[in-house]
């Protein structure tokens, strides 16, 4: 080989490995985080329990002697159906006496009222006096009360009779049974206890801080035993004064879209938000590039290149940087050396931060 043709292979092969060692030279290995937007005031939760909103304490409208309970805790009624039972001894009796009182004063009606007739006939007639004839209107008067009267008395006596079976007004289930077979009660006084199905709802207790959230914020439930399903509540009822131990309102949500699967007595978290809140996202102050223009953040995709985009910053902290858009959510940023960074060159992720 002459002089000439070995400097060109030397030559050749110095230019080959500088290409296949510009090829293999790794991308500028960057430090990035990763955007993630939420709301500007976090969410807050409360651990609460699926109570009914109508709890029913039902009760004779009679007193008497318990004769049999019918029902048990945790038992489905329906309307109508019989939950307790009185001894109806001395309601049947009552009941006998009132029919025999209407029955007399039916019979004393019908006398009065032919005696009043009679004395309306002889006065006509000029054979009796006026003080006669009043004295008969008057008779005639009292027994067609005392017909009404035992009319009446004969009515509320089948009623108490009735009143000896307590029947649910509601659909609903038993939540607690106050009597027993045996057991004298006192008219009104509470026998079992029925919580309807008519609507369900989450009872919380609500910092007097986040009272005003409660309030005009929005809400959610989720329940332990159905933890990837929500439920839409509504504020109903908040209590107008704090509990003195705990310093915290009882507050209700209802759950209007609660179905049979949403037991009572399940454990539930309520969710309070403020769907009026703007969402923001946290990164870095390093990772934020302002030269001369409008602040922008470098995105990095999977191929390792970067793009400079302007974002909207809306406050400025110690170490970190506020912003309301500009780049979506979820986008990789360069946290660190951005000055010094060239859009033209590739970069090499090493390590990714949450912010």
């Amino acid at each position: 080989m002459t002089g000439v043709a070995l400097a060109f292979a030397v030559i050749t092969l110095a230019g080959c490995n500088e290409k296949v060692a510009e090829k293999a030279a790794p991308g500028r290995p960057v430090l990035v985080a990763t955007v993630h937007y939420e709301a500007e005031t976090p969410e807050r939760s409360f651990v609460g329990t699926i109570k009914p909103r109508i709890e029913t304490d039902m009760g004779f409208r009679v007193p008497g002697k318990v004769a049999k309970r019918l029902v048990e805790v945790g038992q489905t009624v329906d309307v109508g159906q019989p939950l307790a039972t009185l001894d109806e001894v001395d309601l049947k009796l009552q009941a006998e006496q009132s029919e025999a009182e209407f029955r007399a004063a039916t019979g004393v009606l019908a006398q009065a009222t032919a005696s009043e007739q009679r004395a309306k006939d002889l006065r006509a007639k000029g054979w009796t006096t006026d003080a006669q004839m009043d004295q008969s209107r008057a008779a005639a008067d009292e027994a067609r009360a005392r017909y009404n009267r035992a009319e009446r008395s004969v009515e509320l006596t089948k009623n108490s009779l009735s009143y000896a079976t307590l029947v649910a007004d509601t659909r609903g289930v038993v939540t607690a049974t106050l009597i027993d077979a045996g057991q004298v009660v006192a008219s009104g006084q509470t026998a079992v206890r029925v919580a309807r199905f008519a609507e369900k709802e989450a009872v919380v207790s609500i910092p007097e801080t986040l009272v005003s959230r409660a309030k005009d914020g929005a809400a959610s439930v989720t329940l332990w035993s159905e933890a990837n399903k929500k439920y839409t509540a509504k504020l109903r009822e908040i209590a107008p004064a704090a509990d003195p131990a705990t310093r915290t309102y009882l507050a209700k949500f209802s759950l209007p879209g609660a179905g049979e699967s949403v037991s009572l007595g399940m454990t539930a978290t309520l969710t309070l938000s403020d769907p009026a809140t703007e969402r923001v996202a946290k990164l870095p102050l390093s990772a934020l590039y302002s030269q001369g223009g409008n602040p922008s953040l470098y995105i990095v995709d999977d191929a390792g290149d970067v793009t400079l985009k302007a974002v909207t910053v809306k406050a400025y902290e110690s170490n970190s940087v506020i912003i309301t858009g500009g780049v979506p959510d979820g986008a990789k940023v360069v946290a660190l050396g951005v000055q010094k960074l060239d859009p033209a060159q590739k970069v090499r992720v090493v390590s990714s931060l949450s912010f």
